[in-house]
């Protein structure tokens, strides 16, 4: 995947987990890369100084996703600073709370869904403009295992939310390919995270780990592959609309 050298990725909700192996993983396939952070800005700063070590440029970006002017100013700025943008990933995203159908509320339906969606719509049409300047690109936008198999206890809005993020990917494919940029997703299964850590008990966790055919509950490094092979247009140049599942086997769509 040598032609990532010199690229520039935004990868969003970047400073933890899966975004932050993933900004590891590009630097040291040679990109540059922009590490946006809602509230974690001290570890934002971390993870980019770990890629700034092997040897390329790494900024870091804050932006609440929920506000729109300022994921167009963030967005902006990642432009500015590296001249181009090549790659999107769309990874920023929150389950918020568990909650069974009963108790939801409007409000936590207005906060998973924009967090969830509405701001992978956001951050895409902030980045157009420069992905289209640059003639073209690839957009990944990270979706769950829960948007095929309804989530786990208290996870349906975003379950639901990780559905609207797979359905429009493709959408955003066709649309998105007179341009040359290439839009597919990749969906993380049961990762150790601190969206795990958060959100589920140890004896959820090992209840999901009994449904993993590997037997074994994923690292953040473990989606970074995925991440790499779709940005590379060397490696997939012919992929579009497509979403790969990373989950130990837990789900075989």
């Amino acid at each position: 995947m040598h032609d990532l050298k010199g690229k520039s990725v935004l990868i969003t909700g970047a400073s933890t987990g899966i975004g932050a192996a993933a900004a590891r993983a590009f630097g040291s396939y040679g990109a540059n890369v922009a590490i946006h952070y809602n509230a974690s800005k001290e570890a934002a700063e971390a993870v980019a100084q770990e890629v700034r070590a092997l040897g390329v440029n790494a900024i870091t970006v804050g932006a609440d996703v929920r506000d729109t002017k300022a994921i167009d100013a963030a967005v902006a700025q990642v432009a500015a600073e590296f001249g181009k943008l090549d790659v999107l990933i769309n990874n920023a995203g929150s389950l918020v709370k568990r909650e069974p159908l009963e108790s939801v509320t409007d409000e936590l339906f207005d906060e998973v869904l924009h967090i969830n969606a509405r701001s992978v719509v956001a951050f895409t049409r902030a980045a157009l403009p420069a992905l289209r300047q640059n003639g073209g690109g690839s957009i990944i936008n990270v979706t769950s295992v829960a948007a095929r198999n309804g989530g786990g206890p208290g996870a349906l809005l975003y379950a639901a939310s990780k559905g609207f993020v797979s359905t429009i990917t493709k959408g955003m494919a066709k649309e998105l390919m007179p341009d040359k940029i290439r839009v597919n997703g990749v969906a993380p299964g049961v990762i150790q995270t601190p969206f795990q850590d958060r959100f589920t008990s140890p004896e959820q966790l090992d209840a999901f780990r009994k449904t993993i055919p590997m037997g074994f509950i994923g690292e953040p490094d473990d989606c970074s592959g995925a991440f790499l092979y779709l940005a590379s247009e060397t490696m997939s140049r012919y992929v579009t609309g497509q979403i790969i599942d990373v989950n130990g086997g837990q789900l075989m769509p």
